[in-house]
């Protein structure tokens, strides 16, 4: 893969393609793969480049062609305006996700306490605010946690 550039080989889209191309050798150039999705010549350039934003057709393209998943994340949370208070999912090794969910699930009585104590007369007061701030990022760091472990198992299984 001659000419590319630093902005070309950081982009998740050139990088999922890469890895793919060691299963699928048409992949390995641009040509074949947009020949492959059947996109415009030059287009998976100008997307891998940055120059423009893939649709999101073209993304369930490339998530299925390449099995990245994570292109989907990556799409919603950081490409299109309507997504980015999504989670945003990595990539991790299912031991490291599993760590992860367990110790948050560990801290799950203690939210439950926290949104019971609030929730219990009906109205959420100025004292309780903090409080409720606590629960709505545990409540965000579960999400995060089961949008990684949906990637992983869609990459894997």
């Amino acid at each position: 893969m001659s000419n590319i550039t630093t902005m070309t080989s950081s982009s998740i889209f050139f990088q999922a393609r890469c890895e793919a191309s060691k299963h699928n050798e048409r992949l390995s150039s641009r040509e074949g793969a947009e020949e492959i999705m059947g996109i415009a010549k030059g287009r998976l350039y100008r997307i891998e480049k940055g120059v423009v934003n893939p649709y999101p057709e073209e993304v369930h393209l490339m998530a299925d062609l390449y099995n990245a998943p994570e292109l989907r994340n990556f799409y919603c949370t950081g490409i299109c305006p309507l997504g980015c208070e999504m989670p945003k999912a990595v990539v991790e090794s299912l031991d490291r996700i599993s760590l992860r969910a367990i110790f948050a699930f560990r801290e799950l009585d203690k939210t439950e306490e926290l949104l019971l104590n609030i929730a219990a007369d009906g109205v959420i007061l100025e004292e309780e605010k903090p409080d409720m701030k606590k629960v709505i990022e545990k409540l965000e760091e579960l999400e995060g946690i089961a949008q990684n472990l949906k990637i992983w198992v869609k990459k894997n299984l």
